[in-house]
């Protein structure tokens, strides 16, 4: 398993759970300097910084992309892949589907999470859950010819009231054309949703395309009350051998945050992990 550390260019996502805001160089040299593997990046758009420019500034600091997020499709665009307008969707797909595009560049796969939007009357979840699953069928085809996975993240009641969790999205996985659709486990969002996290990855297995490496109350991991070691303990069990990205608050600031991150990841990998990797 490798460790990353989450970016943010969107200045409308200010107080969302992102280490590193808005400088990306600063970014990049300070997650060199902890050891850390590769950066996650949250950015409004692929115009936000050319792939060829994020490429040299990556391998000038050693580190990878873990993954790109599409949030700003949500945030900033109000865009969702399960809304009934039929132009507001293709829109979706489009902004989507650009940000896989971008990613895929560097190896990296595009994360949905919050673009799986909501359900509202007159629309029933059902019809939601359908326009959601073709949206995503859609876009594993074109993740798929670029060479990437799509990752798509449960999210918890209070932000979606469509897939919930870890073990409702293997269900819903089981419903899609392609089997080019992964699961994001995020570890904050299953403290929630889930009885037992740790049987939750378990019972997922090969799903499990990415973790957010996150304490119950969204801080760094050792800051909050989650028993890692079971959740490592069985991410190892399904051979899990993706990123532990940290998805947390900047609290009490990016820096506390990001050491706290690497110093629990470190903790948990112990000999196994190999900090030149």
């Amino acid at each position: 398993m490798l460790s990353a550390v989450t970016v943010s260019l969107v200045p409308e996502a200010k107080g969302g759970p992102f280490v590193y805001w808005d400088d990306i160089q600063h970014a990049c040299e300070s997650a060199k300097r902890l050891g850390f593997d590769a950066i996650e990046l949250f950015a409004p758009s692929p115009h936000a910084i050319p792939s060829d420019e994020l490429s040299k500034l990556l391998k000038k600091h050693s580190l990878r992309l873990a993954a790109v997020g599409t949030g700003a499709g949500m945030v900033k665009h109000k865009l969702s892949l399960s809304d009934p307008d039929s132009e507001r969707r293709r829109d979706a797909i489009q902004f989507a589907s650009s940000m896989i595009e971008y990613g895929s560049q560097l190896q990296a796969p595009a994360i949905i999470g919050s673009m799986q939007g909501k359900w509202a009357l007159p629309q029933t979840r059902e019809q939601a859950l359908g326009l959601l699953a073709d949206s995503l069928n859609e876009l594993a085809v074109v993740a798929e010819k670029h060479g990437v996975p799509l990752v798509f993240e449960p999210v918890n009641r209070y932000e979606t009231n469509l897939i919930n969790s870890v073990t409702a999205g293997c269900k819903f996985l089981e419903t899609l054309k392609s089997n080019n659709v992964k699961l994001l486990a995020d570890l904050f969002h299953l403290n929630i949703e889930e009885s037992n996290i740790a049987d939750s990855i378990r019972k997922a297995g090969a799903k499990i395309g990415h973790v957010h490496f996150a304490d119950s109350n969204r801080w760094a991991a050792g800051f909050g009350h989650i028993d890692f070691a079971s959740i490592v303990s069985a991410l190892r069990e399904i051979n899990y051998q993706g990123y532990l990205s940290a998805e947390v608050l900047s609290i009490p600031d990016a820096e506390t945050a990001a050491s706290m991150t690497i110093k629990s990841f470190r903790k948990l990998m112990g000999p196994d992990y190999d900090e030149d990797s």
